[in-house]
């Protein structure tokens, strides 16, 4: 049985940890609330985007542009893997890295090479780490995201793709549904799929546009905005998840140091009342000694 000051030294620890825990789950909740309130204003303007987009491309049928045609043959997939720069948020990145891991496998098995673009420290570190090739790396922007990062990459990545570097690409982030739930999504980037081509007859224009100057000029405009705008949206739902991911792990982390600290205080009472028991016997046993 482990000593008295073996156990109060575990049970300082422990408490030592629940402040720590504590501490991040409070700095987590704070920066979620900043999250959230983004992506909640930045989706609705996204799902807009890609209804107008849908309809102008219905308009002019403008299936040549370089943006929206197919490529006949994909011999190379781009993937654009999200994650977070830091841990501490139980399985999120885990299941974003097996999302793009298994994304990759499945390319593999049909024949056709893959190219990673990561944003955050952990997708990269474990892209490197399996051997995949890297064409793109951005860490330590997690916590700071403005739109330039977006606009970088969504530049790179059309350079890539009308350069016949790639022939698809697809973005993996973390779809941020709730406060206790966040999963893996995978969209298709390019070559853009419209709204009312993707969605079938559920997804039908409610309203009807007219568009200045002519749709064409106006379609080439805005596609690489659209580009830009959906991989800013990922970042944002990657974000959000990320805070709530590690509000809960910390949360649960701070009840198993309560759990933790009421085990180990009765060991602690256990092992007190063998020693004083072990005292007494001692001196009963010394005094009936003196007696014989």
């Amino acid at each position: 049985m482990a000593s008295l000051k073996d156990v109060k030294i575990k049970i300082g620890g422990v408490a030592k940890t629940k402040q720590i825990t504590k501490a991040m789950y409070m700095v987590a909740s704070a920066r979620l609330r900043g999250a959230q309130s983004r992506i909640e204003r930045f989706r609705p303007y996204a799902e807009k985007f890609q209804e107008i987009l849908g309809d102008l491309a219905g308009k002019t049928g403008e299936t040549d542009h370089p943006l929206l045609a197919p490529r006949a043959e994909v011999k190379t997939t781009g993937i654009v893997l999200i994650t977070s720069d830091r841990g501490l948020c139980g399985g999120y990145n885990v299941n974003l890295i097996a999302a793009a891991l298994r994304l990759a496998a499945d390319r593999r098995a049909q024949g056709k090479e893959t190219l990673f673009y990561c944003f955050g420290r952990k997708g990269r570190d474990a892209v490197r780490k399996l051997g995949f090739p890297l064409a793109l790396e951005e860490i330590g922007q997690m916590n700071a995201l403005d739109f330039s990062l977006a606009n970088k990459a969504g530049l790179r990545l059309m350079e890539d793709y009308l350069g016949g570097v790639l022939d698809e690409v697809i973005l993996i982030y973390g779809a941020f549904i709730s406060m206790a739930r966040q999963q893996p999504a995978a969209l298709p980037l390019l070559p853009i799929v419209p709204a009312e081509a993707s969605g079938g007859e559920e997804r039908k224009i409610r309203q009807g546009y007219s568009y200045e100057p002519q749709e064409a000029a106006l379609l080439a405009e805005m596609l690489p905005r659209f580009i830009k705008a959906q991989i800013y949206r990922g970042l944002l739902d990657t974000s959000a998840g990320e805070h709530a991911a590690r509000m809960t792990a910390m949360d649960n982390a701070t009840r198993n140091c309560d759990e933790l600290v009421a085990d180990l205080t009765l060991l602690y009472n256990k092992t007190r009342q063998a020693a004083i028991t072990t005292e007494l016997i001692d001196i009963v046993g010394g005094v009936e000694a003196l007696k014989g």
